[in-house]
């Protein structure tokens, strides 16, 4: 733990500084619209290492570091990807996706993303880029044409949204893989811009072809709605993701120096995913896979499960670290915290901090070679 604290030892900073190793960072769908005004919130409420983990792209992540520094705070960068291992999808084992057998969320911690990794690498990460970029565009247009046949036709296509997500970023378009949150916005907007209040409710359940559930004057609510019912499985719009084998994503985690590392869902989940119940099965899973980091969003857990994970990990010689993800429009704070606010409990602290601690060490060693 000293690393983070000899990293952060500014005055006024508590014994326990607000360490955040999960972050999305814009272009990534984020609370915030630019990387800048993510450290400036960070640097307001008191963190003093942020970890950024963005998905298919990576390149703002210099003007993130460049920000961070600026403020005081120590940067740390991950990758996110989605993978699937073959066995337990053919099995229907749910692992930390509760709707897709056999699907894991995969990250990476500690990586440098300033780094060339080798040509196989770039190949990996450039056809699963590529088959994002095509599930997106494949998903905008059946939006678009579900929105269409509810009364509320538009013109909206990928290229416009990206065009959109960068300038609100302030990136190039081509640092762009639209992700679902991304259109679910796009849409929304259009659906407000051109739908009177009044009548927003009765079109969008001729576009869901059942009534909405949510507040309709509330933006985000019926981003998510668009989302859930639309681009989920099942859904009019969903279209399979593309996913890299879970080789592949800890190839790629390894060739840009990070540690693979796998988020828990736990009881983010109700019924818990079979993978991950009980959380000492877990660990030895985790082991049996080759990693040795985990990671919580402790926001979607009880602070009892997030308590049991966790010492189930620390008995099993596993590394957790914790972050609050901002992948949404919401603005909860940066320190994370458990579902509704409740703190984490002192144990669950320290031993977030100890996993800030082993990355950021991580980092600086394989940064020095």
């Amino acid at each position: 733990m000293d690393t983070v604290r000899a990293a952060t030892s500014r005055a006024g900073a508590s014994t326990r500084p607000i360490v955040n190793m999960h972050m999305h960072v814009p272009p990534n769908f984020s609370a915030f619209r630019t990387p800048e005004e993510v450290v400036a919130v960070a640097a307001r409420e008191g963190a003093r290492v942020v970890g950024a983990s963005n998905f298919h792209d990576h390149r703002v992540y210099r003007r993130f570091a460049d920000a961070a520094r600026d403020a005081g705070i120590l940067p740390m960068f991950g990758l996110e990807f989605i993978t699937v291992l073959d066995e337990l999808r053919t099995a229907g084992t749910l692992v930390n996706d509760p709707a897709n057998p056999g699907r894991m969320y995969l990250c990476g911690k500690g990586v440098n993303p300033f780094k060339d990794p080798s040509p196989a690498a770039l190949e990996i990460d450039a056809a699963a880029r590529a088959a994002n970029v095509e599930r997106a565009q494949a998903m905008v247009a059946l939006v678009r044409e579900r929105f269409a046949g509810g009364g509320v036709a538009t013109s909206l296509d990928d290229a416009t949204i990206i065009e959109d997500v960068a300038d609100r970023a302030g990136v190039p378009a081509d640092w762009i893989v639209l992700q679902e949150r991304h259109i679910a916005m796009a849409f929304q907007e259009v659906l407000f811009l051109l739908v009177p209040a009044e009548r927003r409710a009765g079109r969008l359940a001729r576009v869901f072809g059942a009534p909405t559930t949510v507040n309709i004057d509330d933006p985000i609510a019926v981003q998510g709605e668009i989302r859930s019912r639309l681009m989920k499985v099942g859904g009019p719009a969903f279209v399979a993701e593309s996913t890299l084998s879970f080789g592949d994503a800890v190839r790629l985690v390894l060739e840009w120096d990070g540690i693979p590392a796998y988020p828990t869902l736990a009881d983010g989940a109700s019924p818990i995913c079979a993978f991950e119940d009980p959380p000492e099965a877990l660990a030895q899973r985790m082991l049996d896979l080759g990693l040795s980091m985990a990671e919580l969003i402790p926001a979607r857990n009880s602070p009892d499960v997030v308590d049991r994970y966790v010492r189930a990990f620390r008995s099993a010689g596993i590394v957790v670290a914790a972050g609050t993800e901002h992948n949404t429009l919401d603005q909860i704070p940066f320190d994370p915290a458990c579902r509704g606010g409740t703190p984490l409990s002192a144990y669950a602290r320290d031993s977030f901090l100890e996993g800030a601690s082993v990355i950021v060490a991580h980092h600086h060693e394989r940064s020095m070679g």
